[in-house]
């Protein structure tokens, strides 16, 4: 069994900047790749940022040049880093780990007020 825990969402003005973070416990024996994903209300969850195995990273479109993922292999963490927020950003944002498994966290809120 595997758990995500998800903070650092919240409310920002729009320009501001936010910090994820997503720390993984449990049965863990060998993580794919950490990655965020966001859901605006009415819309799909949609990907957001990924960091593989061997430190590769990939990024929407949408968030290129603002956020910035990372991880911290000894303690099982990912981060999102998010800077020039935008009204547009706001979403549900969701940890996902991909090992022998398939992964997701609760949630956090982000809300970003023009």
């Amino acid at each position: 069994q595997v758990q995500l825990v998800e903070s650092g969402g919240g409310l920002v003005q729009a320009g501001g900047s936010l910090r994820l973070s997503c720390a993984a416990s449990g049965s863990i024996f060998y993580i794919n790749a950490m990655g965020w994903y966001r859901q605006a209300p009415g819309k799909q969850r949609e990907l957001v940022a990924t960091i593989i195995r061997g430190g590769s990273t990939n990024y929407a479109d949408s968030v290129k040049g603002r956020f910035t993922i990372s991880r911290d292999n000894a303690k099982n963490t990912v981060y999102l880093q998010m800077n020039s927020l935008k009204p547009e950003d706001t979403a549900v944002y969701y940890c996902n780990l991909k090992a022998f498994g398939d992964y997701w966290g609760q949630g956090t809120q982000v809300t970003v007020s023009s």
